[in-house]
């Protein structure tokens, strides 16, 4: 029997989200961001555009400073020359803020799977927002209760796409022995990143980005478990001559980011051929949990693979009701999917996981939805299952 490429021996068995208290209205967002630039009439333009086409209603942020108006928000001022929160001020609320957001989707997470801290034997901690030490992974080893000698990997300042690589990489550690138990804990603080809007790249950032946290359990799936994700082969890819498409650099007032507006065109050129490689002589799967890195991504990928648009629906509600959490967002679309599944009590459904960063970086994986867990069989010394 052909190896599947969808569903391997482990799976992703719980999810857990969490976000911060203060709600974003884009609409609300959009009349600060017009307070702030009222004398350049030019970014208002491109401000008004970006914000009606990004597909994004709300947001949330850690920081309750944007629900001020712009003259009161110190990362939004209303004139020239006024000072703006250092790096170390936005490190300083990043350290203090993105713990518990952590804590809450990590306990979710064991909580959805059944297990408890004391069955994780390894944790694997995913950033791009912020950094400080000790770190996330060791904050959470306390807080959470898990064992001291918990295996920890952070996965640092990688971007968008590493909360997909982190799955793919927990796959790998847990089909090396039966009874691992990985805990993916992935928080993200964007918001606090916002520049005052000088430029059109200081817009796209403040159009869609959101904070939020999110984590999973990924195990050998037991015979029986309900709603899991077995996770079937995956690769990376790094395109050629795209480096300068996203770009995260560290700046005096905060991470400065840059994105290109071809990179929906960019993805065009190459994901075919990846998605190809991947899935070989199959035809396209049912599911696609699609990073939501804006909408021109989601439409692109419709549009590549003549998606249905109820395809893409778990990854438009994303966008829409929380924006792009960079790492943390392909576990949202993940569960707002099972959600879904679950609720139509579909019994079983193969899929393909994209996610998207700087490099250009592009991470799939390949799965399958169960409603409930096989047991699954070896066949063969090179790690395939049937």
């Amino acid at each position: 029997m052909m190896a599947s490429v969808y569903a391997g021996r482990t799976a992703v068995t719980g999810i857990g989200t969490s976000i911060p208290p203060y709600k974003l209205q884009q609409d609300e967002v959009f009349e600060r961001i017009a307070e702030s630039c009222r004398d350049d009439l030019d970014i208002m333009r491109w401000a008004r555009r970006i914000f009606r086409q990004c597909g994004v209603e709300t947001r949330y942020t850690c920081e309750p400073e944007f629900l001020e108006p712009a003259g009161k928000c110190r990362y939004l001022p209303d004139r020239p020359g006024m000072p703006v929160p250092s790096t170390a001020h936005r490190m300083n609320t990043y350290e203090r803020e993105s713990v518990p957001l952590a804590v809450h989707a990590a306990r979710e997470a064991m909580a959805d799977a059944g297990i408890g801290p004391a069955n994780v034997t390894h944790l694997i901690t995913v950033s791009c927002t912020g950094q400080f030490l000790p770190g996330l992974d060791s904050m959470l080893v306390q807080e959470l209760g898990l064992p001291w000698r918990v295996n920890r990997i952070p996965l640092v300042f990688q971007g968008c796409h590493a909360g997909l690589k982190a799955v793919q990489l927990a796959r790998t550690i847990a089909e090396s022995q039966a009874d691992y138990k990985v805990l993916i804990v992935c928080v993200e603080l964007c918001t606090i990143h916002f520049q005052p809007p000088t430029s059109r790249e200081t817009l796209f950032g403040a159009s869609f980005f959101g904070d939020g946290a999110s984590a999973c359990i990924v195990e050998t799936a037991a015979d029986g478990q309900e709603h899991v994700f077995r996770l079937g082969q995956g690769h990376a890819v790094l395109v050629p001559d795209s480096r300068e498409e996203m770009i995260w650099r560290v700046g005096d007032r905060g991470f400065d980011l840059y994105l290109s507006p071809d990179i929906p065109k960019r993805l065009k050129s190459f994901l075919r051929e990846e998605a190809e490689m991947l899935l070989g002589k199959r035809s396209l799967p049912s599911l696609w949990a699609i990073h939501p890195g804006g909408r021109g991504i989601i439409d692109a990928v419709r549009e590549m693979f003549a998606l249905e648009e109820s395809q893409v629906s778990y990854s438009r509600n994303v966008l829409k009701n929380f924006g792009n959490l960079s790492s943390a967002t392909i576990l949202f679309v993940l569960k707002e999917m099972k959600s879904e599944l679950a609720r139509q009590e579909i019994d079983r459904a193969d899929g393909i996981s994209l996610a998207f960063g700087p490099g250009l970086t592009a991470e799939l994986m390949a799965f399958t939805y169960l409603s409930k867990a096989e047991a699954v069989q070896s066949a063969g010394s090179e790690g395939a299952y049937v």
